[in-house]
């Protein structure tokens, strides 16, 4: 399995190629800003072959770079029913503060010219990747996470976007978020995997769920019963 990544554009956010092996297909998860060059430069090095896009998200920071990296290789993006608008309109769910930290990135173009659904349990069998699609809403409502099936000795892999990090969650202040939503999702989506599973972010460095269910502040058994209970008031 070859998974190579690095952090994109000045909001740092993680892009990553996945294939089976060097000289085969590859999928690109979450083509941030400024991220083609130095896919280019991944493909090359590793000889791979891109056959689709993929985002965790519809936020720009995560795919900026999708139409143009879909358009030059004649391949499909895939995205959650539920953050598609974000493709022709991708201020409208950021706060004014995040649409002038923006100010300068290309909104133009975003929208690939094949958009496939990345809907709950898709497994959408590309580049020989046992790939399956979950949908994690609250981040944004159409947030999703992909997991690489554990395969012998290499652990699960599940690509959270920016649904959970290495000691944090994300937020849920912009349009669409919801708190409750959110740690629901994590809960019974993430958390319910083996410990060993290993967690690659949108943003920061990986770790794994059992790491994070021991020591991040906002998944405590506490910390999960009182937000979810103070949801219900």
């Amino acid at each position: 399995m070859l998974i190579a990544g690095f952090p994109a554009g000045s909001f740092q956010a993680n892009c990553y190629v996945l294939a089976t092996e060097a000289g085969a297909d590859c999928v690109v998860i979450d083509p941030g800003e400024g991220a083609v060059a130095g896919l280019r430069q991944l493909f090359a090095e590793h000889r791979l072959t891109p056959v689709a896009a993929l985002v965790t998200h519809g936020h720009l920071d995560h795919t900026a770079a999708i139409g143009e990296l879909t358009r030059e290789y004649d391949i499909p993006g895939y995205i959650h029913p539920g953050d598609e608008y974000m493709l022709d309109d991708p201020l409208a769910a950021l706060s004014p503060e995040l649409q002038s930290a923006l100010d300068g990135i290309s909104m133009a173009g975003l929208r690939p010219p094949t958009v496939v659904p990345a809907v709950d349990g898709l497994t959408p069998g590309l580049a020989g990747l046992p790939l399956t699609v979950d949908h994690v809403p609250g981040h944004t409502p159409g947030s999703v996470v992909y997991r690489l099936a554990r395969d012998g000795e290499r652990p699960e892999i599940v690509f959270t976007g920016d649904t959970l990090f290495a000691g944090s969650i994300g937020r849920t202040d912009l349009t669409g978020g919801n708190l409750a939503q959110e740690l629901t999702s994590i809960r019974d989506r993430i958390l319910t995997r083996a410990d060993d599973t290993v967690v690659l972010a949108g943003h920061g460095p990986a770790t794994t769920v059992g790491d994070q269910r021991r020591s991040n502040p906002f998944l405590t058994e506490h910390a999960l019963a009182q937000a979810l209970a103070g949801s219900e008031d």
